[in-house]
C-alpha cells in the first residue's frame, strides 16, 4: 500500500459519499414512489392531454328515404377552409408574394360576396402575425389556423379553392388545410321537417323528429385508432372499426307531402290562420304518406315549429260526433229511424244554453239522427247521447274507449300524446268527483275531451276498414348496404272497433251523405265519392274568452272504395270559421292531388286521329323527342340509338319536312363553356346550364328566345345566365 494513502483521512470522506448518494437514492425512489400513488390521477391527465393513442373515428350517419327510396335526410361533408402562415421553407414567402393576387382574385370568384381586395387584407391580417414573431414577439396566436373564409363550404367548393395558385401545393408546403364537419342535408328542403327531424349542428347530436327517435339506428358505433411512434413518425392502426349507421325507409310519400303542404299553406294564407295541420293515411296499412305541421311565424311565414299532428292535445269539436253517433248505432243495434227535436237551434242543456250553427235562423227543428251529422247539430246529438247515457255517463265512455279513439297509438315521434277522455268516478257515497250533469252532452259534441288529430285520424280511418284499426306507420324498414335488418309490418290495434257488423257500413254511408248533401260539401269531388265530417270548436283562454277556432275536417275517399283517409285541422283567430268552407277545401285539394298522381295515361292517348299537323318540337334531348313522336305515331328520321328510360340525353335541334320531323344531332360546347340553349324548352335549357355550375333565372314561357350570356363564353363560377322564354 502506497505511503500517500493516509486510510484515516480517505475513509471518512467516502462513506461521507456514500451516505449523500444513498441520501439521494432515497430521496429520489421516495419522490417517484409519491407521484406514482399519491399524485398519479394528476400526472395521468397530464398525459392525456400531452399524448392521445388512441384516436376516436366517427361513423356515417345513416340516411332517412322515402317511402319509394328517396333521400330524405342525409350526410355530407362539409369543410371549414385554413390557412398555416407557419408551414413550409424560405422559399414559401417569395412564392406567396407572387402568388396573392391570383390567389384572392381567384377566391372572390368562387366567393363572389367579398372582393378580391377584402381577401388579400384578411390574409395578410394572419401572414403579418408571423412576421411579428419573427421580431421576437409571441402574439402568433391564429397564425397557424387563419380563417380564409367564415363559413363552411361543400366539397365542391373546396375542391375549386383547393385548384387555385399556392393552394394546390402539399398542405405542409403551402400551409393551405381544412377542418371536416359531418353536415346534416335534406334534399328536399323543409318538406316534413319535424317529422323526419333536425340535428344540433356539428355535434350530431339529434333535435327531434325520426332523427331522435332512431338515433341510436342512425348514429351507428364509434371505432377507435391507436397512435403509435415509429422512427419519429405516428402511425394509425385501426383499433376498432367504425360502424356506420342503418338507414331508415319512412312511409312519407315526398309527392302527397308537397302536395298537402302546399295545400295547407295556400289556405292559411289566404284566411289568415295561425296553425295548419295535415296529416294523409293510408287505409288498409296505416302507412303515414303525409304530416305536415304548419306555423305562422313573427314574420308572416309558414314555417313547422312544433309537430301539432300528433302533440296537440286540444278539444276536436264536431269531428268527434262521430264517435258518439257511432256508440249510440252499436249499442241499439244501428237504430237510425231515431228522429229528435232540436226547437228553434237553442236549448236549456241541464242550466247552460246548446246552440246550433244556425241558431240566428231558427235551427233545424226536427231531425232524424243521420241528418244530425249531416248538418252537425250540436242539440241534436247532445240531446240523443243524454237522453240515452245520461243516468249511465260510464257505458258511453266505455263505448268511446271500444271504438280507439283513446288509444296509445305508440306514435315513434318525441311529444306525441294519446287522447285524453276522462272516466266518471263516484265516491263512497255515490257522489260524482269528476263529473256534472253538463259533462256528458258537452262531450258527445267533442268538447270537454282532449284528442290529437293523429288520434282522430286512426278512428276515421278504421272506419275506413270497416272496422279494423291500424296503427299509424311512420317506418317501414331499416336497412344497411342493401339488406334489411328490420321490418315494421303494418300492425292491427284493434280488429273491430264496434260489437254489431253493421254498425260501420251505416257509418260509412252516413258520412258519405255528410259530403254529398251535408255541411262537407266543399271536401268532396265531381270525379270521385267523399266521405267526412266537419268541425267548427271553439279554443277558449283562461279568462273564458274565446281566443281562437279550431276548424276540421276528417274524412276518406273514394267513398266507395277507400284507399286514403285525412284529416286537415286549422286555426285560426276570429270570424269568419267554418270547418267545412276552410279545412274542407284543403282536403279537397289533397284528394284530387292524389287521385290525379294516381291517374295512368300512356302517351299515345294524347294523339288526335283527325289531326294531321305536326307537333312543334323544341330543341333539347331530342332522343326524348323521338321517344315521344315515335308513341304518337309522328315519322322521324331514322338512325337512332339507345334507350330514352336509360340512355344519356342526346342534344340536337328539330326541324319540319313534308309529314316528319327532321332531328340533328349539334355539336355540344367544352364544359368550361356556356352551351346554345337557344330553342330549348325551360327544363332542357336549366339542366344544361346548371349541369356546368351556372345559376339560371327564368322568364316567361315557352321557348328559350333570348340567353344573357352567349354561347362560348367562359363560365365562372357563381355566374347567372338570364334566360327569356316566348310561346
Amino acid at each position: 500500500m502506497s505511503s500517500l494513502f493516509n486510510r484515516k483521512k480517505i475513509i471518512p470522506r467516502y462513506k461521507i459519499i456514500a451516505y449523500v448518494m444513498l441520501l439521494l437514492g432515497l430521496l429520489i425512489v421516495g419522490k417517484a414512489f409519491y407521484i406514482a400513488t399519491v399524485q398519479r390521477d394528476y400526472w395521468m391527465k397530464v398525459a392525456d392531454r400531452l399524448k392521445n393513442d388512441s384516436v376516436p373515428v366517427k361513423p356515417v350517419r345513416g340516411n332517412i328515404l322515402s317511402s319509394d327510396g328517396r333521400l330524405m335526410a342525409s350526410s355530407l361533408p362539409e369543410y371549414k377552409l385554413y390557412m398555416d402562415f407557419q408551414a413550409g421553407d424560405e422559399d414559401r414567402d417569395s412564392l406567396w408574394e407572387s402568388k396573392v393576387d391570383s390567389v384572392c382574385m381567384g377566391l372572390h370568384d368562387i366567393f363572389p360576396e367579398k372582393s378580391a381586395a377584402e381577401f388579400k387584407a384578411h390574409l395578410e391580417a394572419g401572414r403579418a402575425k408571423i412576421v411579428k414573431g419573427r421580431n421576437n414577439n409571441p402574439d402568433t396566436k391564429g397564425s397557424r389556423h387563419w380563417p380564409i373564409w367564415n363559413r363552411r363550404v361543400s366539397y365542391d367548393v373546396y375542391t375549386e379553392v383547393k385548384k387555385l395558385p399556392f393552394f394546390n401545393l402539399p398542405k405542409y408546403k403551402s400551409g393551405f388545410h381544412t377542418e371536416e364537419f359531418n353536415s346534416r342535408q335534406r334534399p328536399f328542403g323543409t318538406l316534413a321537417q319535424r317529422t323526419v327531424g333536425d340535428m344540433f349542428g356539428a355535434k350530431d347530436t339529434a333535435r327531434c323528429g325520426l332523427e331522435l327517435s332512431f338515433d341510436s339506428t342512425l348514429r351507428g358505433k364509434l371505432g377507435y385508432v391507436q397512435r403509435k411512434k415509429v422512427m419519429n413518425k405516428y402511425l394509425s392502426i385501426t383499433e376498432k372499426p367504425a360502424i356506420d349507421g342503418a338507414d331508415i325507409v319512412t312511409t312519407i310519400d315526398v309527392n302527397m307531402q308537397d302536395l298537402a303542404e302546399r295545400s295547407v299553406i295556400d289556405e292559411l294564407k289566404l284566411i289568415n290562420g295561425n296553425v295548419g295541420v295535415a296529416i294523409v293515411m293510408e287505409v288498409k296499412t296505416g302507412d303515414i304518406k303525409a304530416i305536415v305541421n304548419m306555423t305562422k311565424c313573427s314574420d308572416g311565414e309558414y314555417r313547422e315549429v312544433k309537430n301539432n299532428a300528433v302533440s296537440d292535445l286540444l278539444e276536436p269539436g264536431s269531428v268527434f260526433k262521430t264517435a258518439s253517433i257511432l256508440v249510440y248505432l252499436d249499442d241499439h243495434k244501428c237504430d237510425t229511424n231515431l228522429w229528435v227535436e232540436t226547437f228553434g237551434g237553442v236549448m236549456d242543456m241541464h242550466g247552460a244554453k246548446m246552440r246550433d250553427h244556425n241558431w240566428r235562423r231558427g235551427g233545424y227543428g226536427r231531425i232524424s239522427l243521420p241528418r244530425t251529422l249531416e248538418v252537425s247539430s250540436n242539440i241534436g246529438v247532445s240531446r240523443i247521447i243524454d237522453e240515452h247515457y245520461g243516468k249511465n255517463p260510464e257505458k258511453f265512455v266505455e263505448g268511446i274507449y271500444r271504438t280507439g279513439i283513446a288509444s296509445d297509438l305508440g306514435i315513434p315521434l318525441v311529444g306525441a300524446s294519446p287522447a285524453k277522455i276522462r272516466m266518471p268516478k263516484k265516491n263512497d257515497r255515490g257522489q260524482w268527483l269528476n263529473w256534472s250533469k253538463t259533462a256528458l252532452p258537452w262531450m258527445s259534441i267533442g268538447y270537454e275531451t282532449q284528442v290529437p288529430p293523429i288520434s282522430t285520424l286512426t278512428f276515421y280511418n278504421a272506419i275506413a276498414n270497416n272496422g279494423r284499426m291500424m296503427r299509424p306507420r311512420f317506418v317501414k324498414q331499416i336497412v344497411k348496404d342493401g339488406q334489411v335488418l328490420m321490418e315494421f309490418p303494418p300492425e292491427v290495434l284493434k280488429d273491430r272497433i264496434c260489437k254489431n257488423p253493421e254498425t260501420i257500413p251505416m257509418m260509412q254511408t252516413i258520412l258519405t251523405h255528410v259530403v254529398s248533401q251535408g255541411l262537407g260539401k266543399k271536401a268532396g269531388s265531381k270525379n270521385f265519392k267523399v266521405a267526412g265530417k266537419t268541425g267548427t270548436a271553439q279554443i277558449w283562454n283562461r279568462f273564458g274568452n274565446t281566443a281562437a277556432y279550431l276548424l276540421s275536417f276528417a274524412g276518406f275517399f273514394p267513398a266507395d272504395d277507400p284507399r286514403y283517409s285525412c284529416i286537415v285541422c286549422i286555426q285560426k283567430s276570429g270570424l269568419p270559421a267554418s270547418g267545412g268552407g276552410m279545412s274542407g277545401v284543403v282536403f279537397h285539394n289533397i284528394a284530387e292531388g292524389i287521385m290525379a298522381q294516381d291517374v295512368k295515361m300512356r302517351v299515345s292517348d294524347a294523339r288526335d286521329s283527325l289531326s294531321v299537323m305536326l307537333p312543334d318540337v323544341k330543341s333539347g334531348n331530342i332522343l326524348a323527342a323521338d321517344y315521344v313522336l315515335n308513341q304518337l305515331g309522328v315519322k322521324t328520321n331514322e338512325g337512332w340509338n339507345g334507350s330514352y328510360a336509360e340512355g344519356n340525353p342526346v342534344w340536337g335541334k328539330a326541324s319540319h319536312e313534308k309529314n316528319a320531323v327532321q332531328l340533328a344531332q349539334t355539336k355540344l360546347y367544352p364544359k368550361g363553356l356556356i352551351p346554345d340553349v337557344l330553342g330549348m324548352g325551360a327544363r332542357d335549357a336549366v339542366f344544361m346550364l346548371e349541369s356546368r355550375g351556372v345559376r339560371v333565372r327564368l322568364a316567361g314561357r315557352g321557348k328559350v328566345v333570348e340567353q344573357s350570356l352567349p354561347a362560348g363564353h367562359a363560365i365562372k363560377v357563381g355566374e347567372i345566365c338570364n334566360l327569356r322564354l316566348e310561346i
